[in-house]
């Protein structure tokens, strides 16, 4: 084996040296060829950039004077149209005093109008904006669509106050109504929920008990008897919400909301 191993080396060995001779290249120039290794060059920071100065305006915080409400007025049909975000921009910039002008967009006629004066409120970050955004939320003749994100917005800008609109949202006849308001719980800390999310946890529709479920167990962390409420059918979530009722009746008097998990310690 050993002597087929140097017939195949001697071999390679003299097809090397009779192509190096094709190519002009004699036995000691190919020996005496400095060979380049790989150098890696020492690495220099890219220079830093130059801090930019902030050249944004910052909202107002004076009282609107006549002529500003008047504008405001003339900004509220423009919420819908090609000028809209430079409408939503100008609400902005006029801060939160402009805050009972652009709840009028709320009752007014054209579905989009009233969906970017909610993105508009959510923008301005006040919640002086919430009554009006939860009325909305609990309209059943407003669209779905719109009562979800007047819900939403509500709750990030004062969860307090939305526990009366999430009592009849968890009502409402339209499934991804009560969706929304077994969702939007988990953020609201007020044992005022509890009631609604446990009487959505028989709902006919099992993405809406899911999500009450889910909400209840970040809100309470009750440990609860393990069941699949992926592949649940109504009679079994029936029989499992009352295993959760039972505990509340115990529990309601004496149980208080757990501090939720992510949040930061002070100091």
């Amino acid at each position: 084996m050993m002597g087929v191993r140097q017939h195949m080396g001697c071999r390679l060995l003299i097809g090397g040296l009779v192509f190096l001779g094709s190519m002009g290249v004699t036995l000691d120039l190919a020996w005496s060829a400095p060979v380049a290794w790989p150098v890696q060059m020492p690495y220099e920071a890219p220079p830093k950039s130059e801090p930019v100065p902030d050249v944004s305006v910052a909202p107002n915080t004076k009282a609107l004077t006549p002529e500003e409400l008047q504008r405001a007025e003339a900004l509220l049909p423009l919420l819908e149209g090609k000028q809209e975000f430079w409408a939503m921009g100008e609400f902005v910039h006029l801060g939160e005093p402009v805050l009972s002008v652009l709840t009028k967009a709320l009752t007014m006629p054209g579905p989009r109008v009233r969906y970017n004066a909610i993105e508009t409120l959510s923008m301005l970050k006040s919640p002086g904006a919430a009554p009006a955004l939860l009325e909305t939320a609990k309209l059943d003749t407003e669209l779905p669509r719109i009562r979800e994100h007047a819900l939403r917005v509500a709750v990030r800008l004062d969860p307090q106050q939305a526990p009366p609109a999430i009592e009849v949202m968890a009502k409402d006849p339209n499934a991804s109504i009560r969706k929304a308001a077994a969702f939007e719980s988990r953020y609201v800390r007020r044992k005022e929920v509890i009631q609604p999310l446990l009487d959505l946890l028989a709902d006919d529709e099992r993405f809406v008990a899911l999500s009450a479920i889910q909400s209840l167990w970040m809100l309470t962390r009750h440990e609860s008897e393990f069941h699949d409420w992926d592949a649940s059918s109504k009679q079994d979530r029936q029989a499992w919400a009352q295993e959760w009722i039972e505990w509340w009746n115990q529990s309601r008097e004496t149980f208080e909301l757990p501090e939720p998990k992510n949040r930061k310690r002070a100091g």
